[in-house]
């Protein structure tokens, strides 16, 4: 069992899938229940290798604007530019 903890974990090691290990030994005639025993162990032991987080990490997100605010025109200057154009279509 313990020859085939440190198979895993060294396959898991350099990046090979859990559930890929786990067919390629049952292939090779490993019983399931041991293959899947010696995966759980294994990840426990790697598990316990992995620094531990003191706090949760803290995600900024620096907003900047997309789009500058534009000015939207007076009412009386969108009257004036109305009468305007009113005018100018009544000449055509």
């Amino acid at each position: 069992m313990r020859q085939l903890v440190e198979y895993i974990k060294k396959n898991l090691s350099k990046g090979y899938a859990p559930e890929t290990l786990k067919w390629s030994l049952i292939d090779q005639g490993e019983p399931r229940s041991s293959v899947e025993r010696a995966i759980k162990t294994a990840n426990k032991e790697l598990a316990k290798k992995l620094p531990k987080f003191e706090e949760k990490p803290r995600i900024k997100v620096k907003k900047e604007p997309i789009l500058q605010e534009i000015e939207k025109p007076k009412l009386s200057e969108r009257l004036s530019d109305f009468w305007y154009n009113l005018k100018e279509i009544f000449r055509s």
